[in-house]
């Protein structure tokens, strides 16, 4: 299994920017499907964002794709998220998570991925 890491959540105003970033451990990072999910209190853990092996194909959930932008970095076994126009919804603790194989489709169950991150807080302030 491959080990996941997250960091870069913090204290942001509404509008603000921040970059969280995933770091994988292990040689097979190229081989895994990656995500970016988040949940808040009282709500299930959702998925925000997925990228394939090679970054070729980065589905968004609706209501970030205008703002977020996922990416990774094979050769440093890593993967990021870049979020703009943060809003108070967003607050959450983001997750990175990992499937094998990493083709499509890209999966937004949860249960889809084996291996996952501590998670990183993410509060927007209003």
């Amino acid at each position: 299994q491959v080990q996941l890491v997250e960091t870069g959540g913090g204290l942001v105003q509404a509008g603000g920017s921040l970059r969280l970033s995933c770091a994988a451990s292990g040689r097979s990072f190229v081989n895994y499907l990656m995500a970016w999910f988040r949940q808040a209190p009282g709500k299930a853990r959702e998925f925000v964002a997925g990228i394939t092996s090679s970054g070729s194909r980065t589905p968004y959930t609706e209501s970030v794709e205008d703002r977020f932008i996922i990416s990774r970095d094979n050769a440093k076994n890593m993967m990021y998220l870049q979020m703009n126009g943060l809003k108070p919804e967003d607050t959450a603790v983001y997750f990175c998570a990992a499937r094998f194989p990493g083709g499509q489709p890209i999966p937004r169950n949860r249960h889809a991925y084996s291996s996952w991150g501590q998670g990183t807080q993410v509060t927007v302030a209003s």
